[in-house]
């Protein structure tokens, strides 16, 4: 069984690599070529209003029969405190590789396994709350992000159709007056973006809302924030407010990430876009902090399937074109992307902290009821 799970690892590292290749040393062209499904969009019904109450939907959820990812702690790791009363609705980001369709199918047990993997070291930063509720939903694939076809909208739009069902599951299992938190990476922090505007905002949920962590995809101040109808986090102990930042090497080239905001928010909004910077060292908005208050990253094993805690790994400062730089960057394996991308760490590298701005700002949200 061992040897199975390592061979499986093996191909999605293979795959991811491969992506990786194409995203680093092609121009954007022949990116597309890569990883862009060459096949039409496939429409697909709705899934039917009840579909969530199925427990196989869910990478976690209260109740959930065997190991719960988002319950993971890394080696190392020691308790940091009694369950938080909070309820957190994360979206996993894209594990979705291939070109087959525009979205991955249920039943695709790759992409199953991958965000198994990636719900353990994400999600599991709010491992302290009393719920932890995370979808499995028809993502949009890998190549969705760098295509300017019709059919890329379409695999979003089914991928948030999916997303909001499981929503309205979640908060109709919550007592009235519980605080909620949403939170996502990459794809789930789009679809997440797009769940505050039409589940949150001008609506009653407003006022349970303790942050929207938007991480690892561009969040506009002046387009996105007026949408979601809240502030960016300017301080460690605020309630109410919206955190996100994207992670690189100094020398990193940010353009690709760019690119497939604008194409995706089409518009004014493709005009110009600014990049909100929250601190995950500080709490607050832009600035920098040393390593020394990273009190600690988690680094995996080659597996994914484990890993350390390891304070002072990196500091953390916001530049002027408003991602978060990290200096030279720590080797973190092979699924960082050419040219100092750290996307797929923008978690793990202040896993820690993190797990402390949520508990500071749910005590911030009570104190102020």
């Amino acid at each position: 069984m061992a040897r199975k799970f390592l061979y499986v690892v093996a191909i999605l590292i293979a795959l991811f690599i491969g992506a990786r290749i194409a995203l680093g040393f092609f121009p954007q062209q022949l990116t597309r070529l890569t990883l862009e499904p060459t096949s039409r969009f496939e429409p697909q019904p709705v899934l039917a209003s009840n579909a969530y109450a199925d427990p196989a939907l869910w990478l976690s959820r209260p109740g959930i029969t065997g190991e719960d990812p988002a319950r993971w702690t890394p080696e190392g790791f020691v308790p940091d405190g009694p369950p938080i009363d909070a309820a957190v609705f994360f979206i996993h980001p894209t594990t979705y590789l291939k070109r087959d369709h525009w979205n991955a199918p249920l039943d695709d047990a790759d992409a199953l396994k991958f965000a198994r993997v990636v719900t353990r070291a994400n999600a599991s930063v709010f491992g302290r709350a009393g719920e932890v509720w995370v979808p499995r939903y028809r993502q949009a694939t890998f190549g969705a992000f760098v295509s300017d076809k019709p059919e890329a909208r379409q695999a979003l739009d089914l991928a948030y159709a999916d997303v909001a069902r499981a929503f309205d599951l979640f908060i109709a299992a919550q007592p009235a007056g519980r605080p909620i938190v949403i939170a996502g990476h990459s794809q789930g922090s789009y679809l997440a973006k797009r769940l505050t505007e039409d589940k949150i905002a001008g609506t009653p949920l407003a006022a349970r809302l303790v942050a929207v962590y938007a991480i690892g995809w561009v969040v506009d101040p002046a387009q996105d924030l007026p949408r979601m109808k809240l502030p960016a986090c300017a301080a460690a102990d605020q309630a109410g407010c919206v955190i996100s930042y994207l992670t690189f090497a100094d020398q990193a080239d940010v353009a690709m990430m760019r690119d497939a905001y604008r194409r995706l928010a089409g518009g004014a909004a493709a005009q110009a876009t600014q990049i909100l910077c929250s601190n995950p060292l500080t709490g607050g908005l832009g600035g920098s902090a040393l390593a020394a208050a990273n009190i600690g990253a988690i680094v995996p094993d080659v597996t994914m399937q484990s890993a350390k805690v390891t304070p002072g790994l990196v500091g953390a400062a916001c530049a002027a074109d408003g991602t978060l730089r990290i200096g030279e960057g720590p080797d973190m394996g092979p699924f960082v992307l050419p040219g100092g991308n750290y996307h797929i760490y923008d978690y793990a590298l202040y896993w820690t902290n993190l797990r402390q701005d949520f508990a500071r700002r749910v005590a911030a949200w009570q104190a102020r009821r």
